[in-house]
């Protein structure tokens, strides 16, 4: 019952907010007058929402809290944004994030980069759908595909009638919930194992509270070097280059406003992950997370098993209100990018009633691509204990090397030209292919690609950036006709 109502609560939310729509810039950008403080809660629900509340208590229950080094890059990386990326972003009225390539590279290669988006944002929400669909397969008894296809289809339904404007505000009621969820579990989970002090006296003495590995060691998965480069990086690609965030900072009132909203995240998100690990190590000490329970399982089953009726049922939704705000941002950013990016720089269509109308044809069609794909990403994790977190993260690297190497190339590499940034994005996203699989591949037969299967995740995105920049780099001094191009601004 609580979970019905929360959900309805939330979908009139969401649909309240989306009156006064007739253009493309009213549904993907919200009219350019959403708050700081709305942009930044949302950008920290969309970025986290689900994988956060399922995944992280289940790193902190089986490690430590290293996981935690990660936060100081992606701060680093948000900030490096705010300082060089942001200003370019607010010249002109730019619709998209990929707009400003236009210029330097021309439409092709806009085209391309939106194209390597779509791919990366289909290949991570189809993990984060995935993700969502674990509490409501655990509580209602259904098998996880049928609860994909079910959560799939309701967030299908809310995103074609609303638009950013509902998403980012549906963000705000969601993000609070979930959060006040988490508080209220880790409370819980300190009363089972004695208390407060008992409880992290026990996860200190077996290392639980761990917080920085100086190691330098690149087959490490969390450590302060690794976090601090691999996560600035990511970030930086991530709030940077990526349309699922840059079109909420485009929605923004000014360039300070976005500021404010992208560096306050990075904070926001430094203390979210600190309370669901803490939250984990907590389930850990109360001796309810036994070795055979994949990690995914460790949360879900704690809130199922453990919480009092009405706030498991509150948890449980603001899990599922979660993850369905996080698909809805990205089928919206997916239709957005598909609309200016590729449909209205092919056929010079312009018009914003048109796209408007165009927006929501690709919101449906993004929205079942959605699903399908998180039913294929259910099958390849099934019986894995890789958590989807990681799962998320390392699809994701596979292109956010090359299109942070794309923006590094614009800005400070004056001799690079269009087919060169063709050039350097299709190497790095086939080496970046075999690298994240490698492990996968290496059991299939490839031996000798065991090596390259050891090198841990975080320093994926600073491999396919360098390889990214250096292959354009490289392409860029090969004879051509023209005459090379001017640097960007």
């Amino acid at each position: 019952m609580v979970i019905g109502i929360y959900l309805v609560g939330t979908l009139g939310v969401g649909l309240w907010v989306t009156r006064k729509q007739g253009t493309a810039g009213d549904y993907f950008l919200g009219a350019r007058q959403l708050p700081a403080w709305a942009v930044l809660l949302s950008i920290v629900a969309t970025e986290t929402s689900a994988l956060t509340v399922i995944s992280v208590p289940g790193l902190g229950a089986r490690g430590s809290l290293v996981f935690l080094q990660l936060t100081f890059g992606y701060f680093l990386g948000r900030a490096a944004v705010a300082y060089w990326l942001l200003p370019g972003y607010f010249r002109g009225d730019q619709e998209t994030a990929y707009a400003r390539l236009e210029s330097r590279f021309g439409p092709g290669t806009r085209r391309l980069v939106s194209v390597v988006f779509l791919a990366t944002r289909f290949m991570g929400d189809g993990v984060r759908i995935f993700a969502g669909a674990i509490p409501l397969a655990l509580i209602t008894g259904w098998p996880v595909p049928s609860s994909i296809v079910v959560m799939g289809i309701v967030t299908l339904a809310y995103t074609w009638l609303g638009g950013l404007k509902a998403v980012v505000w549906a963000d705000v009621v969601q993000l609070m919930v979930y959060v006040a969820g988490g508080v209220a579990a880790l409370w819980i989970a300190w009363d089972l194992a004695g208390g407060p002090a008992a409880s992290l006296a026990a996860a200190a003495e077996a290392g639980k509270l761990r917080v920085v590995d100086l190691a330098i060691d690149f087959t490490a998965t969390y450590t302060l070097f690794g976090g601090i480069v691999g996560g600035a990086l990511l970030s930086a690609a991530s709030h940077g280059t990526d349309h699922l965030i840059v079109q909420r900072l485009l929605a923004t009132r000014s360039l300070r406003d976005a500021r404010v909203a992208l560096v306050g995240s990075g904070l926001v998100v430094m203390l979210q992950f600190l309370l669901f690990l803490l939250v984990g190590v907590a389930i850990w000490s109360a001796g309810l997370a036994p070795e055979e329970m994949l990690a995914d399982v460790i949360f879900p089953r704690f809130v199922i098993d453990h919480l009092p009726v009405g706030i498991a049922g509150l948890v449980v939704a603001g899990i599922l209100a979660a993850a369905m705000s996080t698909i809805s941002s990205s089928i919206n950013a997916l239709a957005s990018s598909m609309t200016h990016d590729i449909y209205a720089s092919w056929t010079g269509r312009r018009d914003p009633a048109h796209l408007f109308r165009v927006g929501r044809a690709f919101s449906a069609g993004w929205g079942l691509a959605l699903i399908g794909g998180a039913l294929l990403f259910e099958a390849y994790a099934s019986g894995s204990d890789t958590p989807v977190v990681v799962l998320a993260l390392s699809i994701a690297s596979v292109t956010y090397g090359a299109l942070l190497g794309t923006y590094l190339l614009a800005a400070r590499w004056p001799r690079a030209r269009g087919r060169d940034v063709v050039g350097a994005v299709a190497v790095t996203v086939v080496v970046m292919l075999v690298v994240v699989f490698a492990r996968r591949l290496a059991q299939e037969g490839l031996d000798w690609l065991q090596p390259v299967g050891r090198l841990a995740w975080p320093w994926y995105v600073p491999l396919g950036t360098v390889l990214a920049f250096g292959t354009g780099v490289a392409l860029s001094y090969l004879p051509s006709g023209g005459r090379p191009a001017g640097r960007a601004e």
